[in-house]
């Protein structure tokens, strides 16, 4: 059985005809099941889709009915339900959506113009016309529609870009001309069209083309076409022979790969495999890196993502788990995931819908995450994996010492680096063995003057044999040729691995080689830099200097002994910031409890980032928000290890008031779920001081949108104030009075940022009772105080009241200049939904101008950002404006708002 979605709705049986499916809703439940390739939709979800707020009488029984004639139709295996609701199954080779993107990637993957040509006609041959066309006006299928013809139109521009590599320009123009006709500014289609037209002589019509786009641009938009377009227009215009093609690709991947900090060595043909396995489309979608610990796992795992981040446009992203703590939920997993990748994560309110939202927001997409070092989650990171495989949702690796054993995980084992097969000649040894190229690599970065010999060649020899070709191991022991002789090192190594291994026994053989080779490191440290390392180990996601003399104090001179334990590659060094290997990390907890410092060390590192929360907690709310911002995402990691270790301690003061800390970054990055289930862990501790718990108490409440006690401390307004600056509040009069109370309330206080953001809230409050010159009135002294204030975040809020109260009356002095200077800040914030937002607001003022082709742009544009954040209300609300934009004729449009729900203040910080 086939399923096609590009064009109508079609079913054909194994023989090639079409299966009948005639009734309207029995169909749009196919369609509805469709559009959500692989997962369940709940029933409550099919209700709503099909009758929107009409429900037949009894509209369980009547979905039943439309579901059981489905099942008639397609067959009962064809359709199945679970307690998430119902899916179709629908293997990938079955659905032309899915046969259509496999197609196009494997296009991409192809260097010969050619054969991609032919394979991209191949997937764009598949279409029948628009993507859902017989439900072109149902919401429910609207998202994935418009995700396909995105995908369509690329691939259609890929095509001609391939036919000009071909020689076929005459073929290239003609499908070029309907791209730049549907899409009059769309400049990557212009700029193949420009190009393909050079090429067959007719530069005049090339340069007439640009001029009109650049017309358009300047017109409609305000802006000028992209550089890559203006260069190829002055090299026509320049009459240059062979004009220089568009890239490929119009938009970078995104990544958080990191830069390798030196070359991969010896792991060529394990990288081949790798890579061909993720780029192969046929195969399994999950590889396993296994192997113990040291081996390199996660250094092939970067240097292979690297390699293939042309193939996921949708980003290639690595996930450290190493400081999640053993008892993390899958929950808690897709969290960490969800940070990393830059998502929308308050979409999703409770654990389980936080596995389920993530799954929705990378289904289909062209991405590749890494997750790190899971050996001790290894159960947890297997349920989420299994999740994601199902929803198809990108390309996972996992780097673990033992393989996750779900269906669908290829696994490689990871063996040590080739060891000599003899000694000899020096160049023969390091072209036949991996583990000596290595050696010799790093011991020239650790002392420049280094050379293999014919002298020292046994003894270099004699360490990579005894080490077992352990990278790790290899690389620790060559920083120490700033001190040692290879031969010296050899003999060092000789006493060491003939004692006992002491806590290594037990562990496998070449595992026991990594121990005893760190314990031989450590045994070579002086007492203030076992300590310091040691001490080190207590941070989940390594630490400033700050952060390191904070945990390990007692008189040492921290920036020494660090800098001395780098130049012995136990310590690295990122920025400012100081990374233990994970294996150095383990060995050194173990020292740690050995010391019987553990409990103490925790307590330091717990009370200085309390310390360091609060601190930075109000710099969220004046002009260091940025500085402040990035010191809480680059401290997140450590900021819940320390929350961690606080609950688990029964520390009550310090969980409490660590929440209260990060209560305002939480809202500003919208992670809902992360801070509801942290205050319930903090209030759940006994102790703590009871003004402490009363904050903690009303803050929660703030998250889940019920007003705080009325006897709960006022904190200066502040506390109340936040009940509704983000929230939404259930009881408008109850958000009014708060209003008024803060207000109040700061005529004692002087607390100015809490009288802006009560301004900012009347002023919507004004407005929808139609008093719009109050409204601005509040709004402008909002925007003043924020503007002293140096708040950004504020100035967003201020902002936004006067665009509403600009489209009320259609006065939009200013207004314009202010939300695109919004826009700027809430893009360099991080503050999504912001932007998202900001961009609906100018849209609407645009068209309410008269400027449709602007506001139409800058709806698209929020779509785009919306879909890349996995923005759910964003995309529905822009495919609402959009949908009425082509449906209303245009004398009916005038400038009416189509957000009903739109309110005064705002959406939530994003």
């Amino acid at each position: 059985m086939r399923f096609g979605v590009l064009g109508s709705l079609t079913v054909w049986d194994s023989g090639g005809d079409q299966v009948p499916i005639t009734e309207t809703k029995v169909r749009a439940v196919l369609a509805d099941l469709l559009a959500h390739h692989g997962r369940s939709v709940s029933a409550e979800r099919l209700i709503e889709d099909l009758w929107g707020g009409r429900p037949p009488g009894r509209p369980l029984n009547t979905l039943q009915t439309k579901i059981s004639q489905l099942r008639k139709a397609l067959g009962a295996e064809r359709v199945l339900r679970s307690p998430a609701g119902y899916r179709v199954r629908v293997e990938d080779d079955e659905l032309d959506a899915v046969l259509f993107r496999r197609t196009v990637e494997r296009a991409d993957r192809t260097d010969d113009p050619g054969a991609r040509g032919r394979l991209l006609a191949e997937a764009l041959g598949l279409w029948r016309g628009p993507a859902f066309a017989d439900f072109t006006d149902a919401v429910f299928v609207r998202a994935e529609a418009a995700r396909l013809e995105e995908l369509r139109v690329g691939a259609a521009e890929r095509l001609a870009e391939a036919r000009i590599e071909t020689g076929e320009e005459d073929v290239a123009v003609a499908g070029l001309r309907e791209l730049v006709e549907e899409h009059p500014l769309r400049e990557r289609s212009h700029g193949l069209y420009m190009l393909a037209l050079s090429r067959t002589g007719r530069q005049g019509e090339a340069l007439r083309t640009f001029h009109e786009l650049r017309v358009r641009l300047r017109d409609r938009l305000g802006i000028d076409p992209d550089p890559t377009v203006r260069d190829l227009y002055a090299s026509i215009l320049r009459q240059e022979p062979g004009a220089t093609a568009l890239p490929r690709v119009a938009d970078r991947p995104r990544s958080n790969l990191p830069g390798p900090p030196t070359a991969l060595i010896g792991r060529e043909s394990e990288s081949a495999r790798v890579r061909a396995a993720l780029s192969d489309p046929h195969a399994d979608r999950l590889v396993t890196l296994t192997g113990p610990g040291g081996v390199g796992k996660t250094r092939l795992a970067i240097a292979v993502a690297r390699s293939l981040t042309e193939d996921f446009p949708d980003g290639a992203w690595i996930v450290e788990l190493a400081g999640m703590d053993r008892a993390a939920t899958t929950a808690d997993l897709a969290e960490r995931v969800i940070a990393t990748l830059g998502l929308c994560e308050g979409a999703a309110d409770s654990a389980f819908e936080l596995v389920e939202w993530l799954c929705g927001a990378l289904r289909g997409r062209r991405c590749l995450v890494v997750l790190d070092n899971c050996e001790h989650v290894v159960s947890q990171v297997a349920d989420l994996a299994g999740a994601l495989l199902a929803a198809d949702a990108g390309r996972l690796v996992v780097t673990t010492q033992e393989a996750l054993d779900i269906p669908g995980e290829t696994v490689f084992p990871l063996a040590p680096l080739t060891l000599p097969d003899s000694v000899g000649d020096p160049d023969e040894m390091v072209a036949s063995s991996s583990a000596v190229r290595l050696f010799v690599e790093r011991a020239r970065a650790a002392s420049p003057g280094f050379a293999l010999t014919g002298e020292n060649a046994p003894a270099v020899a004699a360490v990579c044999r005894r080490l077992d070709g352990v990278p790790l191991a290899l690389e620790l022991v060559a920083a120490r040729l700033r001190a040692f002789t290879p031969e010296q090192i050899a003999a060092g190594l000789d006493d060491r691995f003939a004692l006992p291994t002491g806590p290594g026994r037990g562990r496998p053989t070449r595992q026991q080689t990594l121990r005893s080779m760190i314990d031989w490191s450590w045994n070579l440290l002086t007492d203030g830099e076992r300590t310091v390392l040691r001490r080190l180990a207590v941070s989940r996601d390594g630490c400033t200097l700050a952060g390191a003399r904070a945990v390990c104090a007692d008189g040492h001179d921290v920036l020494d002994v660090l800098s001395r334990l780098v130049d012995r590659s136990l310590v690295v060094r990122e920025g400012e910031r100081y990374r233990m290997l994970e294996s150095v990390s383990a060995y050194c907890v173990e020292q740690l409890e050995g010391a019987g410092e553990l409990e103490e060390v925790r307590r330091r590192f717990v009370a200085f980032h309390v310390r360091e929360a609060e601190r930075g907690d109000p710099l969220l709310r004046g002009s260091r928000q940025r500085e402040a911002l990035e010191w809480f995402d680059t401290e997140t990691v450590n900021l819940r290890h320390a929350l961690e270790l606080a609950i688990r301690a029964g520390d009550a003061d310090a969980a409490l008031r660590l929440v209260n800390a990060l209560t305002w970054y939480w809202r500003l990055r919208n992670r809902v779920a992360e801070a509801r289930r942290s205050f319930e862990a903090a209030l759940r501790l006994q102790g703590g001081s009871a003004h402490t718990r009363r904050v903690a108490e009303g803050r929660l409440a703030a998250f889940e949108g019920r007003p705080p006690r009325e006897d709960g401390p006022v904190e200066a307004g502040a506390l109340r104030l936040f009940w509704f600056a983000g929230s939404v509040p259930h009881d408008r009069e109850a958000g009014r009075a708060l209003v008024e109370e803060a207000l109040a309330r700061t005529g004692e206080s002087g607390d100015r940022w809490v009288e802006a953001a009560a301004l900012a809230e009347r002023a919507g409050h004004r407005l929808d009772d139609g008093e719009v010159s109050a409204s601005r009135a509040d709004a402008r002294r909002s925007a003043g105080i924020f503007l002293d204030l140096g708040d950004r975040w504020g100035l967003l809020r201020a902002n936004a009241a006067l665009a509403r109260a600009a489209e009320a009356d259609l006065d939009h002095r200013d207004v314009v200049a202010l939300l695109e200077e919004d826009l700027r800040a809430a893009e360099g914030l991080g503050l999504w939904v912001d932007a998202i937002e900001t961009l609906f607001r100018l849209g609407r003022i645009e068209a309410s101008r008269g400027e449709r082709s602007r506001a139409r742009h800058l709806h698209e544009r929020a779509r785009r950002v919306a879909e890349e954040r996995s923005y759910a209300s964003g995309m529905v609300e822009a495919d609402a404006w959009l949908y009425r934009e082509d449906r209303v004729p245009a004398q009916d449009r005038g400038g009416r708002r189509t957000d009903a729900s739109f309110s005064g203040g705002g959406p939530g910080p994003g």
